[in-house]
């Protein structure tokens, strides 16, 4: 008799159990297909630019999305290392201000840039910097200056 309630008992927990560890499979499995409905692909607004002084050439892709601007950026100088890197930030009016993490001289740095994008242009702006954080930074953007800066023309935009 005992043998038969106490595996009465177990029959009755094992199904408690199978019955407890399903629901919260059942609930995992509704969320992630509520969080499918939820996720919408983010295609860029993109724009390229290129400038070019005597034998300096300075590359800029920018991709606009709703809540950040992302891109790269190639500085290739006569005689100099290449800067090659890709960029994060925002948009303030009209003025770009990112992140710019790149590679130069086999080492990898990260600086704070500014850049005044216009409809056919893109102009870095320039201005009083400092390091912080292992990274050099815009002390002041009101004091950024635009105009002794290579103009880059906008261009299409070709996959390298």
């Amino acid at each position: 008799m005992k043998r038969l309630i106490y595996s009465s008992l177990t029959s009755v927990i094992i199904l408690l159990s199978c019955n407890n560890s399903n629901q919260p499979l059942e609930t995992g499995a509704n969320d992630t297909v509520a969080k499918k409905e939820e996720m919408k692909i983010q295609i860029p607004d993109q724009a390229c630019y290129i400038g070019i002084q005597e034998k300096d050439t300075i590359q800029l892709v920018v991709e606009r999305f709703p809540n950040v601007i992302t891109g790269r950026l190639f500085y290739n100088f006569n005689e100099k290392d290449d800067n090659k890197g890709t960029f994060e930030g925002k948009l303030f009016g009209d003025t770009l201000i990112a992140d710019y993490t790149f590679m130069s001289e086999g080492k990898s740095s990260v600086r704070e840039i500014a850049f005044l994008l216009r409809d056919s242009t893109a102009t870095e702006g320039y201005g009083p910097v400092e390091e912080k954080d292992g990274k050099m930074v815009i002390t002041d953007r009101s004091q950024l200056n635009f105009k002794n800066a290579v103009a880059l023309k906008r261009t299409s935009c070709m996959e390298k």
